[in-house]
């Protein structure tokens, strides 16, 4: 017998009678448990934090923030406010430092689990071109995505690696929430790689750049003769490549260019010049002999401040200084981490070392927050309303390496930081009769 739920009158189920009422209620019930966002969305009301706006409020003393539906919603400064909350939860921060999450970027996170083993890599492919989009082999289950979380990191810029062509592909944003939507963004930059060459001139690419570019602006100049000639005619429809680097030039997508010789970094500062193009230099080990040129160009830079040993001939100029001498020179910066996906929870430790080299706290704060936001067009890195509650309660300064993650929310949404590492250490110390390393 099959029921109906917007037809059904009334069924008698053993001694329990379901009305059309109960039945919209009860399914209503249903939905909301396999609605993951729906489930712990709680308001809440933190005090007595010491609040890092990371905005023009600055650190605020004893301060108050109030999240609900996944959105910051008010930021009160000591003494301002309101006597009661009506929100679900009211936690006391007891002067706690809550910051907003950290932004990780450049790296394989959700597309590469063991480096070493060739089936667990989706991170690049011999065919991809400027269109490649590796968001749709992302896995938002990866055992590394809670261990990064363990680095107060709430959301991540994840990049293709390089292939044989001129472009790796494109770049995509998503929040370490580890739910099935935690894509926010699809294809928000072209990523590619320049300099040195095993086989050939680094000329090449650039030559082969700056062609891609003069060639669509030759197409397209000829496209709106032939419309104003032919009004009746439709254009051909644009191939999906000549699509994206259209979209380049009109400044839709930034560029996201890996390079560190300084006469690479020159020649990308040309071209930005020549097309108008939203430039971003990545990596830029040779970017303090240059600094005032790109910071007169406006272009951010994003890289490692831990690059300090040459891994060629290309980064001998890597120096633990180089992100205080950029910010000085008035670059803005974004903080990435060396090496493969394992290593993004070290980002705050990052940051701690270019503070104890020379970078104001303020500017550590920013290239891990809102500097990414901004250039990524994200709508989180900041503690202000209206922005997303991607925020983290840390036990102490969050770029001291004995401070640790007491508390984090993603869209307002509480995630916790256990990890595999230690579910392992959990099994593998507990007391039991077997011999050591032994579990039951």
């Amino acid at each position: 017998m099959q029921l109906n739920p917007f037809t059904l009158k009334q069924f008698k189920l053993s001694t329990f009678v379901i009305t059309p009422v109960l039945t919209l209620v009860l399914m209503l019930a249903l939905t909301l448990a396999f609605l993951p966002n729906a489930v712990n969305a709680k308001s809440i009301a933190i005090t007595n934090a010491t609040v890092y706006t990371v905005a023009s409020q600055g650190i605020l003393e004893q301060a108050t923030v109030v999240m609900d539906e996944g959105k910051i919603l008010a930021v009160y400064a000591a003494g301002d406010a309101p006597e009661q909350f009506d929100t679900d939860e009211i936690l006391d921060a007891k002067g706690r430092i809550l910051t907003p999450g950290f932004i990780a970027s450049m790296n394989s996170l959700g597309l590469v689990e063991v480096g070493a083993v060739a089936r667990t890599r989706d991170g690049s492919d011999e065919k991809a071109d400027i269109t490649f989009d590796a968001s749709l082999a992302f896995n938002p289950k990866s055992t590394l995505i809670p261990y990064a979380r363990k680095g107060g990191i709430t959301n991540n810029i994840v990049a293709p690696e390089s292939g044989e062509g001129l472009f790796a592909g494109q770049t995509f944003a998503v929040n370490l929430s580890g739910e099935f939507n935690s894509i926010i963004a699809k294809k928000n930059a072209v990523l590619i790689y320049l300099g040195s060459e095993n086989k050939g001139s680094r000329a090449q690419k650039l030559q082969l750049l700056d062609n891609k570019f003069a060639d669509a602006i030759k197409k397209s100049a000829k496209k709106n003769g032939q419309k104003k000639n032919k009004k009746d005619e439709e254009a051909p429809a644009l191939k999906r490549k000549e699509q994206v680097i259209n979209a380049l030039l009109a400044g839709e997508k930034p560029l996201l260019a890996y390079a560190d010789r300084a006469t690479d970094l020159l020649a990308l500062l040309a071209l930005k010049k020549k097309y108008a193009i939203d430039l971003i230099l990545v990596g830029a080990s040779d970017a303090v002999l240059v600094a005032d040129e790109i910071a007169d160009a406006n272009v951010p830079v994003i890289l490692s401040s831990v690059d300090n040993l040459p891994s060629s001939f290309d980064s001998l100029h890597g120096s633990l200084t180089n992100m205080a001498i950029l910010a000085k020179a008035g670059v803005k910066l974004m903080l990435m981490t060396k090496g493969d996906s394992h290593n993004i929870n070290q980002l705050r430790f990052d940051a701690g070392i270019a503070v104890a080299n020379g970078l104001s706290k303020t500017d550590a704060f920013l290239a891990l927050t809102a500097n990414v936001a901004d250039v990524f067009k994200l709508n989180t890195g900041r503690i202000v309303a209206g922005k997303n509650a991607d925020l983290v309660l840390w036990s102490a300064d969050p770029f001291e390496i004995s401070s640790k993650v007491d508390l984090m929310w993603i869209n307002g949404k509480s995630v916790s930081t256990q990890s595999r590492q230690d579910a392992l250490r959990n099994r593998y110390t507990k007391q039991t009769n077997m011999p050591r390393a032994y579990s039951n």
